[in-house]
């Protein structure tokens, strides 16, 4: 039974039982038609055969028999065709002579419609009428009428097959054609089903194929794309089509567990970056409050304002950095909501510049801008960009030294508007640029300095949902220039 199993061995039981059924239903057409066949060929061939001899011969002379004639026509007919039976009848179907034995004959009359219809040539063939010897069956025949002066005498009926002719035909159909439709059919059978074989096994071996690849894809625990043959044998038909895409399925696949092993991966990074950028400074936090509450009496008010002050400082970094994890696992969420409209980024960026003017004064930084007098509106969500402008300027004016300059600046083309902050601090090292927009990642020298190591994470994201990008490029004691560019609004 496992050989049943196969789309192939199915697929050809299938034709088989097709087959034998369609062969079986023709044969039993076949022989249920060819008696009828014989008997409308038979009819046809002898169509004028009665006809003839009326003219030739006097049957009847006043209504009575012609004994004479009749007897020529009986012998005559018997050495051409001795399974023709002749009969002579009256205007009322009533057996006047014929050419049978005595007693083997079982009717006195025959009915003499089907006679008027062979009569009238517009009849479809065959025409049955009455056997005269069985009282049942109904045979072909050939009939002619018979006239004396314009006087209808009566009929000769000449029944075309006689009981020898039974015989034959029924050794015809019971032997001869029998056999050769079973003959033909057996051939039609094999030749069909080998030519079927050929054909499916042709067909369902890319199926095969394909199966097996999917197993082997199965069994590397979707490790390995599903292997194709060469163009699949470039059919270009539904199989292909299927193969093609399983392939790109199996691929997809790959690629979908890769990225679930590299968000895990990340995940447990993350985790281990936040439980150590949390505990810092809630172990601060924790110190300094437990320090007060013990030694509260033994401290100094200025001590107490600095030990609160120091406190007060790691909650702040602490409310920070919950803040951007929020904030930036809302904006890796795949239906991350977006408000746009369009905007100056000219007045956006005086803006912004204009919040970290005074920062940048205290720490002894120029910061200025080169803002052109040329419309420079962009369609985006305006809370985020400005966002992405905050981190990336916050960053430059932490990153650079006292003394240093902060620029930013508006470099407008046909097809973008691209924000260019540059400046002159500490600047990264290559080994490091390519790492600056990871989550929590910070170069070992600036670990010092405040801050979460999320800034720069959540302003590349920001800038991905609105399809474009930060590109930044950086020396070593010469600075930093970071450019964001955004397309121009089309309304």
């Amino acid at each position: 039974m496992l050989m049943f199993k196969s789309l192939s061995s199915k697929l050809i039981v299938t034709l088989f039982a097709l087959l034998l059924l369609l062969s079986a239903s023709f044969i039993g057409f076949a022989l249920w038609k060819t008696p009828m066949f014989l008997q409308e060929l038979n009819q046809r061939l002898n169509l004028e055969l009665a006809d003839n001899i009326v003219k030739e011969k006097n049957l009847m002379i006043n209504t009575q028999v012609n004994h004479e004639a009749m007897q020529s026509v009986f012998m005559g007919l018997m050495l051409v065709n001795p399974v023709i039976e002749v009969y002579l009848v009256d205007t009322q179907g009533k057996l006047l002579a014929y050419s049978a034995p005595e007693g083997v004959v079982k009717r006195q009359t025959i009915d003499l419609v089907p006679v008027q219809q062979f009569l009238n040539k517009n009849q479809y063939f065959p025409v049955l009428g009455n056997d005269p010897r069985d009282l049942l069956r109904d045979k072909v025949f050939s009939a002619a009428a018979i006239y004396d002066k314009q006087s209808l005498q009566g009929y000769l009926y000449i029944v075309l097959g006689g009981q020898a002719y039974d015989s034959v035909v029924e050794l015809l159909q019971s032997s001869y054609m029998l056999r050769i439709w079973i003959g033909a059919v057996v051939v039609s059978l094999l030749v069909a089903l080998l030519a079927g074989f050929m054909m499916f096994r042709h067909i369902t071996r890319r199926v095969h194929q394909l199966a097996k690849g999917m197993e082997k894809f199965k069994q590397s625990g979707f490790q390995h794309s599903i292997e194709l043959p060469d163009r699949f044998d470039g059919w270009g038909d539904e199989i292909d089509q299927l193969g093609l895409t399983f392939h790109e399925m199996s691929e997809r696949i790959i690629h979908q567990v890769k990225l679930l092993q590299n968000n895990d991966t990340s995940r447990r990074e993350m985790v281990a970056n936040v439980s150590h950028d949390l505990r810092t400074p809630l172990a601060s936090l924790q110190g300094y409050l437990e320090t007060l509450k013990l030694k509260a009496d033994q401290l100094s008010d200025e001590q107490r304002r600095d030990y609160i002050d120091i406190a007060y400082k790691h909650s702040k970094r602490l409310r920070k950095l919950i803040t951007e994890l929020f904030e930036l696992s809302t904006l890796e969420n795949q239906d991350a909501p977006l408000h746009y409209e369009s905007f100056s980024m000219s007045e956006l960026v005086q803006d912004v510049c204009q919040k970290f003017r005074l920062e940048a004064e205290n720490k002894g930084l120029i910061l200025f801008t080169a803002i052109s007098i040329q419309p420079a509106f962009v369609r985006a969500d305006i809370g985020l960009i400005q966002r992405v402008l905050e981190n990336v300027i916050e960053n430059a004016i932490k990153y650079t030294p006292e003394g240093g300059e902060v620029s930013v600046s508006l470099i407008i083309s046909k097809q973008t508007i691209t924000t260019r902050i540059v400046d002159t601090g500490q600047g990264i090292a290559a080994e490091h640029l390519t790492h600056i927009f990871e989550r929590f990642y910070r170069v070992e020298k600036h670990r010092n300095l405040d801050g979460t190591g999320l800034g720069l994470a959540i302003a590349q994201r920001i800038m991905q949902l609105h399809n474009s990008f930060i590109e930044v490029q950086s020396k070593v004691n010469v600075g930093t220039t970071f450019s964001l560019p955004l397309p121009h609004s089309t309304s």
